[in-house]
C-alpha cells in the first residue's frame, strides 16, 4: 500500500508488537476522549498455516486478515512469511455500552457495565440477499446447546439446491447454531456459534451473527438478557489516541455502496468528518496524502493521519517528506480525496 515513507515509519514505528501466544481480545477501555485500543502484531507463518487457521487461533476474521495482508496467499502464506494481525481497533463512534456490531468490519464489541474493559470478537454476517439488519435491539433469550428449527425460507432454499433440511436439527456436532445461541429482539435473528470453522469474518449467514464457539461460550458467561445490541455499518472510523488522529477504513458492503457515485461523492463523509476534527481539535495537522492512501487500501488498520502541529514541527524523527514543500499543509483541494 505505502508509497509515502512517513506512513511506513509512523505505522511500523508506533503500532507493531511481535505476537506471542494467543490471548482473548479483552482490552482496557481507553480514557475519555481516546478511541484506539490494542496493538498491531506480527507473526511468522508456519508451513501449515492458513488465514482460516490463524483467524481461529488469534480470534480474527478471514477477510480482515486478507485486507491487512495484501498480496499474501491466504491458503498458502509460506513458511516464515510475516503476517500482520490486525489487533488494533478504533472503537465505533457510538455509545460504549452493551454489544455493538459493526457490519463493515465483521466484528462485535462488548462493553460490560461497570467495568473498565471491553471484549471484541470476529463475526460472520448475512450474505448478499440475506443482509444482516441495521438496528438497535437487545438480548431477549439465552440457550445452551440449542436445537435449530430452520424457517420455511431456508428450507425452501435448501430444497431448491437439492439439500432438503429436516424441520428440526437437534443439538450436537451437526447443528449450525453451535453450542450456544442468543435470541435478539429482532424476530428471526440470533447471535450463535457454528458447526463450521470456516466463515467467521465473512458474509456467510442468513442474516444471523456467527461466532467462533469459544467466543460465543465466553460471551454467554458475561452478557445477560436485556443487554443492549446496536448494529451499525461504519466502514470509516476515526479516533484520537494521545492527541493524534487515526483513520481505519474497511471495504463497504456491496449493497451499501452505489457504483455510479464519484470518488468524491463516496468519500464525502470522510472529508466532512476530517474537517470536523480540524475544527474540534484545531492544532492537528492533517496529511491528506496518507488519507488518500488509507482510503484506497481499505486494509482495516488504524493509521496515523494527523499529529499536533507543534509535534510535527519539533520531532526530529519525522520523515523529511512530512516537512518538505510537497507535504506542507494544504487547503482541502477540489475532490478532497
Amino acid at each position: 500500500m505505502w508509497s509515502h515513507p512517513s506512513a511506513i515509519a509512523r505505522y511500523f514505528g508506533l503500532s507493531i508488537l511481535l505476537a506471542g501466544s494467543c490471548e482473548a481480545l479483552e482490552l482496557p477501555l481507553p480514557p475519555p476522549g481516546q478511541d484506539v485500543v490494542g496493538e498491531i502484531q506480527v507473526i511468522k507463518a508456519k508451513y501449515e498455516d492458513t488465514f482460516a487457521s490463524l483467524g481461529e487461533r488469534y480470534e480474527l476474521g478471514y477477510l480482515e486478515l486478507v485486507a491487512a495482508n495484501p498480496g499474501v496467499d491466504p491458503w498458502l502464506p509460506g513458511e516464515g512469511k510475516d503476517i500482520i494481525l490486525p489487533t488494533r481497533f478504533i472503537l465505533p463512534s457510538v455509545e460504549r455500552e452493551g454489544i455493538v456490531i459493526n457490519l463493515a468490519e465483521y466484528r462485535m464489541y462488548y462493553f460490560p457495565a461497570g467495568k473498565n474493559v471491553m471484549h471484541t470478537y470476529p463475526l460472520g454476517i448475512g450474505r448478499e440477499g440475506w443482509q444482516s439488519p441495521i438496528a438497535v435491539t437487545s438480548i431477549v433469550g439465552k440457550t445452551p446447546n440449542p436445537a435449530w428449527y430452520p424457517p420455511a425460507s431456508i428450507r425452501a432454499e435448501h430444497a431448491e439446491a437439492g439439500d432438503p433440511l429436516p424441520t428440526v436439527v437437534p443439538a450436537g456436532p451437526d447443528n449450525p447454531l453451535g453450542p450456544f445461541k442468543f435470541n435478539l429482539g429482532l424476530s428471526g435473528y440470533l447471535i450463535h456459534g457454528s458447526n463450521k470453522k470456516f466463515g467467521i469474518g465473512m458474509r456467510v449467514s442468513h442474516g444471523c451473527f456467527r461466532m467462533l464457539n469459544n467466543n460465543v461460550l465466553e460471551l454467554a458467561q458475561i452478557a445477560n438478557v436485556g443487554t443492549k445490541v446496536r448494529i451499525i455499518d461504519e466502514p470509516y472510523k476515526f479516533g484520537l489516541d494521545d492527541g493524534k488522529l487515526y483513520l481505519e477504513v474497511h471495504a463497504p458492503l456491496e449493497e451499501t455502496e452505489t457504483p455510479t457515485l464519484s470518488v468524491l461523492d463516496k468519500n464525502a463523509n470522510i472529508v466532512s468528518s476530517l474537517l470536523k476534527f480540524e475544527q474540534s481539535v484545531p492544532n492537528l495537522r492533517l496529511d491528506w496524502e496518507i488519507v488518500r492512501e488509507v482510503v484506497a487500501a481499505e486494509e482495516g488498520i488504524p493509521i496515523l493521519i494527523a499529529e499536533p502541529k507543534d509535534t510535527v514541527a519539533t520531532n526530529g524523527n519525522v520523515d523529511p517528506l512530512s516537512t518538505a514543500d510537497q507535504a506542507t499543509e494544504q487547503p482541502l483541494p477540489n475532490g478532497g480525496i
